[in-house]
């Protein structure tokens, strides 16, 4: 793939359902939180709400950390740096919602009362351990 997140990147962020932390900004102050997300060619989905999606609508600068850990020792991580877009459209996030809920093995239809947001990856970092 050409762009900000090289193949090696790319398959370890979908290798597996891990969390992701997303970090957004409100008032001048960091806000990171637990997200379930979906990785595809150099776009993030997550489903978020309430300050997260609020902090996205005002600012949508944000950052993801993934991190594959054994034991507690960290086996390789990886940092996104991106924009983030409110998708309003219900079809379009009833389908992000099915997709990412598979890939954590919940309902399809849970957490329907939130919104899609996707983040366009800017840069990536990574450190295998």
């Amino acid at each position: 793939m050409a762009g900000p997140v090289p193949d090696r990147v790319a398959k370890l962020l979908t290798s597996e359902p891990l969390v992701a932390h997303l970090a957004t900004c409100s008032g001048g102050r960091p806000h990171v939180a637990p997200v379930w997300y979906r990785y595809d060619d150099g776009t993030v989905e997550v489903v978020v709400d309430g300050r997260k999606l609020a902090n996205v609508r005002g600012n949508p600068r944000v950052a993801l950390s993934v991190q594959q850990d054994q034991g507690g020792n960290p086996e390789w991580m990886v940092t996104l740096l991106g924009t983030a877009t409110v998708v309003e459209d219900d079809d379009v996030f009833q389908a992000a919602n099915r997709r990412i809920n598979e890939k954590y093995g919940a309902p399809g239809d849970a957490y329907a009362e939130n919104t899609l947001v996707r983040v366009d990856v800017g840069s990536a970092t990574s450190k295998t351990y």
